[in-house]
């Protein structure tokens, strides 16, 4: 099984920190942002990792991380995003390395608790298709939001201005190869990018997609007040 992190995107929300650095290379505690999904990657036994960078300090990460050696990797694969055009089209970039085997994608500003070793088991047995993980929040406007019938999820909105749950669709998904010949179906969406939502909701319109509840803490680091909520989540979890 391969990994993705997908890091790139200008953080423009974050301003003014992120006009001289990538917004993953900012610190969440006592480490960089993107120590943590290769961390999260790591704990659940994958080893093949691509990251998918971009803007104008990608070279920063080769710096940071190099081949991976700090969390005990022989080697880390690099790819670059041209400008902003969605989470699916990074995620399209990793084709090649993927190479027909299943991925574990986290986005690189997704800070969690625990590990995600028996979710990513669970879904190695999965004969095909895709999973993901979501979690109850207080805000499910800023996120993907999934709207879920019995023990099934029917349709996940982008944003909606009218949740139909109190759950968001974390930055962790799980895809078959399958992925890849889906994003190149896709068109952009009014924002002008590609959705990931949409590849999601085409395996569920399948019947091709499961998910699980993640356990222990979630948040992004998409906000200024996210950002802030990450570092003391950290700081307590290292207390």
């Amino acid at each position: 099984m391969k990994g993705v992190i997908l890091a790139g995107g200008l953080g423009k929300r974050l301003e003014p920190l992120t006009r001289i650095t990538n917004k993953h290379l900012l610190p969440v505690y006592n480490k960089p942002m993107i120590y943590y999904p290769i961390q999260t990657l790591v704990e659940a036994g994958i080893k093949d990792i691509l990251i998918v960078t971009g803007g104008a300090h990608a070279g920063e990460f080769l710096r940071l991380l190099g081949n991976g050696g700090e969390f005990g990797l022989k080697h880390i694969n690099y790819t670059y995003q041209k400008g902003e055009g969605g989470i699916a089209e990074a995620l399209g970039l990793a084709e090649h390395f993927v190479d027909n085997d299943k991925v574990v994608v986290v986005l690189g500003d997704n800070i969690i608790e625990k590990s995600i070793r028996q979710y990513v088991e669970d879904f190695e047995k999965q004969p095909k298709g895709a999973k993901i993980l979501i979690k109850e929040v207080d805000d499910p406007e800023r996120f993907g939001v999934p709207e879920i019938k019995g023990d099934k999820i029917i349709n996940i909105e982008e944003k909606p201005k009218k949740p139909k749950s109190k759950y968001a669709v974390t930055g962790i998904y799980m895809y078959d190869a399958r992925v890849f010949n889906i994003i190149k179906t896709l068109k952009p969406s009014g924002r002008g990018e590609l959705e990931i939502t949409d590849v999601i909701n085409d395996y569920i319109s399948r019947s091709e997609m499961t998910y699980s509840v993640l356990d222990g803490f979630w948040t992004d680091c998409g906000t200024h007040e996210s950002l802030l909520k990450a570092s003391n989540l950290i700081a307590e979890k290292e207390r």
